[in-house]
């Protein structure tokens, strides 16, 4: 094509036909991006209604339990509104620029049909992620155990749930091949305490210092409001090879469990020394009968 052929085609309808179409691809983004600040912003205000009528429907609940269950939902929401507004701009889009959309959404039915008999895992992770959420079963910010494997809830989607571990390994779950879901920090948490002391040992005077150093726990400004009841002492729980194995648990608000049986074993292990209760560590006590000849034992001074 030369010059003369490109000023044919350039005519002042053309570039008038132009303009407007970039106009309304321009007008056409701003909407898409004023809609997605209006759907963060209705979102944000609907979130915090429900905190509110939550906080009233079950005042025992603690903030950080509705605040959880809450951003996960909402966050949900919010992923499937920006996706809707984002594809209905691209097809006005495609619209404003001659494109007609009538044969892409009819081809779109029938692809949607293919991919529906051709994904039947994709939806099954999707209602398998929605009942995950509907019965409450996990959420964002929990420490959960998914088909065996421990880490904090990252994200749930719609397809996954992702889970960070302790090393910082990110793992990734589809939802419709979660067999088993352990949610370690839902309503309360725990730590479960199993302390051994030597046999010698007086178990009414070691739990009366076990209940002293729980006293101190509490008494303290930064694990003290962590801490939700009185501890618990089960008792003897069993013989252990070296030692007696009194189990003991403390219940605290979700996710301060180890922070606070830490700091309870540091408190414990200072008070025993003070007390002069013994923590053995594991031996043996070798017996050859009675009938067993004496052993005869020389030290050479020499050496």
């Amino acid at each position: 094509m030369n010059i003369e052929d490109l000023k044919e085609y350039m005519t002042e309808d053309f570039l008038l036909t132009i303009a407007s179409s970039a106009m309304q691809l321009v007008l056409v983004f701003i909407l898409a991006v004023v809609l997605l600040r209006v759907v963060k912003f209705v979102i944000d205000r609907w979130k915090e209604r429900l905190t509110a009528k939550r906080s009233a429907a079950h005042p025992d609940e603690t903030d950080m339990e509705k605040e959880k269950r809450l951003e996960t939902i909402t966050n949900l929401v919010k992923k499937g509104l920006n996706i809707l507004v984002i594809c209905v701009a691209i097809l006005v889009g495609l619209q404003t620029v001659g494109v007609s959309i009538g044969p892409l959404l009819a081809s779109a039915g029938v692809l949607g049909l293919a991919v529906g008999f051709g994904a039947q895992n994709m939806v099954q992770d999707v209602i398998s992620g929605f009942f995950l959420l509907f019965e409450d079963q996990v959420r964002e910010g929990d420490v959960a155990v998914i088909n065996g494997q421990g880490g904090l809830v990252e994200q749930i989607n719609f397809r996954t749930i992702v889970l960070r571990d302790m090393s910082g390994t990110v793992h990734y779950f589809r939802n419709g091949s979660i067999n088993t879901v352990a949610n370690m920090t839902k309503g309360w948490s725990a730590m479960v305490f199993e302390i051994g002391v030597a046999y010698k040992e007086d178990l009414n005077k070691v739990m009366d210092v076990m209940k002293q150093s729980f006293d101190k726990l509490r008494s303290n400004d930064e694990f003290g409001q962590k801490i939700l009841e009185d501890i618990e002492i089960f008792g003897l729980d069993s013989f252990g090879d070296s030692a007696l194995v009194i189990k003991a648990r403390i219940k605290t608000t979700p996710l301060e469990q180890w922070a606070v049986g830490r700091e309870y074993r540091k408190i414990i292990k200072e008070d025993f020394d003070r007390e002069n209760i013994e923590i053995p560590f594991p031996h043996q006590s070798i017996y050859f009968g009675e009938a067993s000849a004496p052993f005869n034992v020389s030290i050479n001074k020499e050496a």
